[in-house]
């Protein structure tokens, strides 16, 4: 399949999973039914995973006072990819662009102790930046987007350096659930800040020095190739990137891990030791699957929008060749429906020949064939995408290999 034929755009379209209006606004996606479900299983799948491996998953609002922002450092540090104020009550409020400032307010509604850490506060979060028309591309660079974001308060410099491990050791994970492959489809980037640019970085140099060491160090021990790029941390610290490219070759940042300098500091996160005193804490930053929307791009031209049974938005289409299989067609599809398979009834006209041809066009991993034989057999005849005719099955079985196939997200 060739590279135009494989992008998002493309896919997205003709698979019906989203779409732009002019009249909402240039990147603002809306989402399909189709789409809507593709990306709601990747939330289900990465908050699931996220909480067994200790993260609180909070919802905060997508809209603060200007204040926040100027306490974070993100005003002015970020205003060139803010949206202006909005005025309320004679008070500035802005879009958030990010959710760390909500966060660590979270963290200050009581006194924390050592006990309590780390403290990986996490959520599945609306942002909103400003993208310059020229450089929104499909869903991989829009206006808004749902970020799986992520803020570890760190009660040291040992513990925060295991817990940007941890994080990357679930980015991997994420990756191979995905079938991305590391050199293929992915690379690691140490992003460095820059001393002498002081209107874009939190300055403090003997801290740049000192995380960018710790960060080069773990990825070292970690035993992976990675590139080290001047001038791409961000404004409060240096960060481990997983760069992704399109089908057009845009590499874009689709995962980082982060190390805050700026943070703490700011906000006073403290808590109190094993020695009763207050100490100043230490912050990473983190994202599992980046935005839902830009990793969906990469997943659709990943799998040319043929997406693995766990994420099709039709998982199972059923086939009866005329009306007289109808009944019991019907009956397959209740009882799929009930064991909460994505399911469709074909009863249109079309000969069957159309009917298999429409549903591997629309890349649904399944079609049931309903003819004569299987209901005087009470089986089903299953056509797969990627495999061809496997032959006849009980329902029952049938639930089973689903199920499975499902649960493991092969």
């Amino acid at each position: 399949m060739s590279e135009s034929e494989r992008d998002h755009k493309k896919i997205g379209k003709e698979l019906e999973l989203f779409t732009f209006s002019d009249i909402v606004g240039k990147g603002l996606p809306l989402w399909l039914p189709k789409g809507a479900t593709v990306r709601r299983e990747l939330e289900r799948f990465i908050i699931d995973e996220e909480i067994r491996r200790g993260y609180l998953h909070v919802r905060t609002p997508d809209i603060a006072k200007l204040d926040l922002y100027k306490k974070s450092g993100h005003y002015p540090y970020y205003k060139k990819d803010m949206y202006a104020p909005i005025i309320i009550d004679d008070e500035e409020f802005m879009l958030r662009p990010m959710t760390c400032p909500h966060h660590f307010e979270l963290y200050l509604t009581k006194p924390r102790s050592y006990r309590d850490l780390p403290m990986r506060i996490a959520e599945l979060a609306q942002l909103y930046r400003y993208e310059q028309s020229g450089e929104l591309m499909g869903l991989q660079r829009v206006r808004t987007f749902c970020l799986s974001d992520a803020h570890i308060i760190c009660a040291d410099e040992k513990q925060a350096v295991e817990e940007m491990g941890k994080a990357l050791d679930l980015i991997e994970y994420v990756n191979k659930i995905f079938n991305l492959e590391y050199g293929k489809d992915y690379r690691y980037r140490l992003s460095l800040g820059d001393r002498n640019n002081t209107e874009k970085y939190y300055q403090d140099d003997a801290g740049w020095d000192k995380a960018e060491s710790l960060l080069r160090d773990l990825m070292k021990t970690r035993g992976v190739d990675f590139e080290e790029a001047k001038n791409e941390a961000a404004f409060y610290g240096p960060k481990v990137d997983v760069q992704m490219k399109n089908v057009n070759s845009k590499e874009d940042t689709a995962f980082t891990v982060q190390y805050d300098l700026s943070s703490p500091q700011r906000f006073e996160l403290d808590y109190v030791g094993e020695d009763g005193k207050s100490h100043r804490a230490f912050v990473v930053h983190r994202s599992s699957i980046g935005a839902i929307e830009r990793i969906m791009a990469f997943l659709i031209e990943k799998y040319a929008g043929a997406f693995p049974l766990w994420l099709a938005p039709v998982q199972v289409k059923v086939l009866p060749i005329g009306e007289a299989h109808f009944l019991y067609a019907t009956e397959i599809f209740d009882k799929l429906k009930a064991e909460n398979i994505r399911v469709e009834l074909d009863v249109s006209d079309e000969t069957l020949g159309k009917k298999i041809r429409n549903a591997k066009t629309e890349k649904i991993p399944y079609a049931l064939v309903i003819g004569d034989k299987e209901v005087s057999e009470k089986k089903v005849t299953i056509e797969s995408r990627d495999n061809g005719n496997l032959g006849t099955s009980s329902v029952e079985n049938l639930v089973l290999k689903l199920r499975k196939e499902i649960k493991d997200r092969e």
